[in-house]
């Protein structure tokens, strides 16, 4: 069997001509980057959760991405980053939620999976547990970058728009099957512009914006979080492929649809172990790459690419 990688950088409002083409390219350049790194692992037969981590970390060390660096600020002038990773062999799984200090949180969220009980840590939990496993740390100021900081006085200025009003959701994240027929999914996020009372989204929570499973599919998540765990988007989708008979196009197509009745806007990547892999959005673009053995390296930006 052959394997596959697709990866994400966020959906949003991304349309030609309101991107400036420095940006465009950036955002090319580093889902060019991420897919790289992962198929360089698939394609040595590495696992599909070495190329998950591997997508996720190259696109955390980008600032083009609101993940690590370049995540977004909380309403303090925080950055805290949020971080999940499944493995579909045996749905081991490991996450953390507002981590300040470690420069990959991907990592940090393996880690905890790798090397503890729990699946998911917070905050200055996650922190300790970062340094007590000797992961790298980064000051606040390596996350840091101007135009985010912009983002935020642009939001305070007007403290009753709704989080992010431009949806600027730049998550990452990455799905992958690779030769042996095993699946894996990993997604990291600096959170929403301006997010208050720490909140988390669905990125860290494992069966709403992440999730993997060998007998289904692996799935990674972005766009406004709190509708995706209101419906368990990435485990809901793995037990339709599993219990339903549907197909992965149709599966994705109704949850599309049930995220948007219920006001949700954003998208997901998914691959089978088959080898299936798609991804869909209701936002006009989401930041996308796709490589496969056999398959030439595709990134796209825009809806109508």
């Amino acid at each position: 069997m052959g394997w596959t990688l697709m990866i994400h950088g966020g959906s949003g409002s991304m349309r030609r001509g309101h991107l400036s083409e420095a940006a465009d390219q950036a955002g090319r350049q580093g889902l060019r980057a991420a897919l790289d790194a992962g198929a360089a692992i698939l394609g040595g037969g590495g696992s599909a959760l070495d190329a998950v981590e591997a997508a996720v970390r190259t696109m955390e060390d980008d600032p083009a991405f609101n993940a690590g660096r370049g995540s977004v600020f909380t309403w303090d002038g925080r950055i805290e980053c949020d971080a999940a990773i499944m493995d579909g062999r045996t749905r081991d799984a490991g996450a953390i939620a507002g981590a300040t200090a470690t420069r990959h949180p991907v990592t940090l969220a393996r880690t905890v999976m790798a090397e503890s009980p729990h699946v998911l840590l917070s905050a200055a939990g996650a922190d300790a547990f970062s340094k007590a496993h000797g992961l790298e740390q980064a000051e606040q100021a390596w996350f840091a970058i101007p135009e985010r900081r912009r983002q935020l006085d642009e939001i305070k200025a007007d403290p009753d728009a709704p989080f992010d009003s431009d949806m600027k959701y730049g998550t990452v994240g990455a799905v992958a099957v690779d030769e042996a027929g095993h699946v894996a999914a990993a997604t990291s996020t600096g959170g929403l512009t301006a997010k208050r009372w720490g909140r988390i989204g669905d990125s860290p929570l494992i069966g709403a914006g992440t999730y993997a499973d060998d007998r289904a599919a692996a799935i990674s998540c972005t766009g406004s979080g709190e509708h995706f765990i209101r419906i368990g988007l990435s485990h809901e989708l793995c037990a339709r492929l599993r219990l339903s008979g549907d197909s992965l196009e149709t599966a994705e197509a109704d949850l599309l649809a049930e995220l948007g009745q219920l006001g949700g806007k954003g998208g997901f990547i998914a691959v089978t172990p088959d080898g299936q892999a798609q991804w869909c959005f209701n936002t006009p673009g989401m930041y996308r790459g796709v490589v496969g053995d056999g398959r030439a390296a595709e990134v796209a930006i825009y809806g109508d690419e």
